[in-house]
């Protein structure tokens, strides 16, 4: 029986030992790499040729999707997507019948996946390479012409998920790999990178005034001049948030056309 070769993709150490530990239960599939971001996984698809790849979803950079364009639908193997909140992207999954881990995933769930995925590859690996290239298409496809901006989002806080319409959001702060969402006087921990972020967000909703803040511009109370040609923004709950660099170029765009 052939065994399936793995890669594993995801930019946390931590969520990669556990996909690694839990493919110690599978005796017939080898892991052949694991890599900590896209562009390394790009390149490892490409040399190691997997069956198989775990590919996490929101990563910073280069995140999954961009990995799929990268290597391109027809040339990737099959794929189990890992992802952590974006709620639009399992809709997707589920619609193009793609395989998805939902973070925190149990054992059993993981185990399901691991086996339809194996069932494919095993009935006909051409036929299913093809499927899969297929399946992956459409699904970029979609992903362009249907999630251009964010409506919703989900977020794990305290073990139980937590779903916020985009509006609820007074603005978003990068604190590393992640971001923090303000909302309503709570904040939301999420991984993400804000070119992500600003890029699935409405550009008439939200300005990018800092390379590390994103504001809705619905809670903009005031905006007070600065040093060197930059702004304070007031919000409408005291929050106070300077523009910097070429950022604040695009407030003073929105000054001149607020409406």
């Amino acid at each position: 029986m052939d065994r399936v070769r793995a890669l594993v993709v995801d930019d946390e150490p931590l969520a990669r030992r556990r996909v690694l530990r839990l493919l110690r239960d599978e005796p017939d599939i080898e892991v052949v790499g694991e890599c900590a971001d896209g562009r390394e996984a790009v390149r490892a698809i490409r040399e190691e040729a997997p069956d198989l790849v775990f590919l996490d979803v929101q990563m910073p950079e280069v995140d999954g999707f961009q990995v799929v364009e990268a290597v391109g639908p027809e040339r990737m193997p099959a794929v189990i997507f890992v992802t952590a909140y974006d709620q639009y992207a399992v809709k997707a999954f589920e619609v193009h019948a793609l395989d998805y881990l939902l973070k925190p995933f149990p054992r059993d769930r993981f185990a399901r996946a691991v086996e339809r995925v194996r069932d494919g590859i095993r009935r006909g690996r051409d036929r299913a390479e093809g499927d899969s290239g297929r399946q992956l298409l459409s699904l970029l496809q979609e992903m362009r012409r249907e999630g251009k901006y964010l409506e919703r989002l989900a977020v794990q806080t305290g073990g139980r998920v937590v779903f916020l319409r985009v509006e609820e959001v007074d603005w978003i702060a990068a604190e590393g790999n992640y971001l923090r969402l303000h909302a309503g006087g709570e904040s939301h921990l999420v991984r993400g990178t804000m070119k992500a972020m600003e890029a699935r967000l409405d550009p008439d909703r939200f300005l990018r005034i800092h390379r590390s803040t994103l504001v809705n511009v619905d809670r903009i109370r005031e905006v007070q001049p600065w040093f060197k040609g930059e702004h304070v923004l007031i919000l409408r709950d005291g929050t106070r948030l300077t523009t910097g660099g070429e950022h604040g170029k695009r407030l003073r765009e929105f000054l001149r056309n607020p409406f």
